[in-house]
């Protein structure tokens, strides 16, 4: 009887044990699971990572920290940090903060900061600066994209030449051709305007296309640039990797995709999943940051 009572318990016990709870797995672009380390040493073969995100996604803002720390660490500093997160115009009070010339709070007050920077990007910046490494504001000023989105692409060319400098070179090229693009226009339904879809389409285009200028500006040989912007602005190969490849179509990237799952041992979504270099899945049901 007590033999039969302990394999009871070691039964039980081996099913709660087999539970794990899982809060991330990355994979590779034909499903195979990638462990961080390796994920890191493949990385850092790459001119270019962009690392995508889910902006209210707390162990992705801290896979962002951690395998751009491993990147570090890996290729002896010879990296450089960009994020959409931050706009062309606030990149002086941005290098004054990463120089110590401004402290957090005068580079709070003077930068226009997402509601989520404390939680999510800060460690990112401070990471930079504590190891004196270029972080570069890529993305355009909100406020033109606002224009593009009611006025159209057109209306840029009114801006002074000072204006024209935080945006991509004018004229920036559309095409639905582009990843993405046309599952906004998808998104928009068919009883959207034709102008307004397609104003709404070369707002976002004017992001992608500044976002990618600005890398090609600030990489330099020998370094990975790693670029943290919104999911969308680089999935399935679109977005900002578009812009570059249209530039430069030697450079080599890498793209890493966020998707989320219900499915607790975070296997490859059987739907809705188009994979790129790397593919990190997280829960659906993790924390939140807002």
């Amino acid at each position: 009887m007590k033999n039969i009572f302990i394999a009871i318990l070691l039964a039980g016990f081996c099913s709660l044990s087999g539970q794990d709870f899982k809060a991330y797995q990355f994979y590779d672009k034909k499903g195979k699971e990638v462990k961080t380390d390796k994920l890191i040493k493949e990385l850092a073969e790459y001119d270019v990572v962009f690392f995508g995100e889910n902006h209210n996604s707390s162990v992705n803002h801290w896979l962002q920290l951690k395998v751009t720390e491993g990147l570090f660490q890996k290729k002896n500093g010879q990296i450089i940090l960009g994020a959409e997160m931050f706009e062309r115009d606030n990149q002086a009070q941005l290098t004054q903060y990463l120089e110590g010339k401004f402290d957090a709070k005068t580079f709070k007050d003077s930068a226009r900061l997402w509601n989520n920077y404390a939680t999510d990007y800060k460690p990112l910046v401070d990471f930079a600066k504590n190891k004196k490494v270029n972080f570069i504001a890529t993305n355009i000023p909100r406020r033109y994209a606002s224009q593009t989105a009611k006025e159209g692409l057109e209306s840029l060319n009114k801006l002074s030449d000072k204006e024209k400098a935080y945006i991509a070179q004018l004229p920036i090229k559309i095409t639905l051709d582009t990843p993405g693009y046309q599952e906004m226009k998808a998104m928009m339904g068919d009883h959207a305007e034709g102008t307004k879809v397609m104003n709404f389409i070369s707002a976002q285009a004017t992001k992608d296309a500044t976002m990618a200028e600005s890398i090609l500006k600030w990489m330099q040989t020998g370094k990975t640039f790693i670029h943290y912007n919104g999911n969308y602005h680089s999935k399935e190969f679109g977005g900002i990797y578009w812009y570059i490849k249209q530039k430069n179509p030697n450079l080599k990237m890498a793209v890493i995709s966020v998707f989320e799952s219900e499915d607790p041992e975070l296997k490859v979504p059987a739907k809705d999943y188009i994979p790129t270099d790397f593919n990190l899945i997280i829960p659906a049901d993790m924390t939140k940051t807002f």
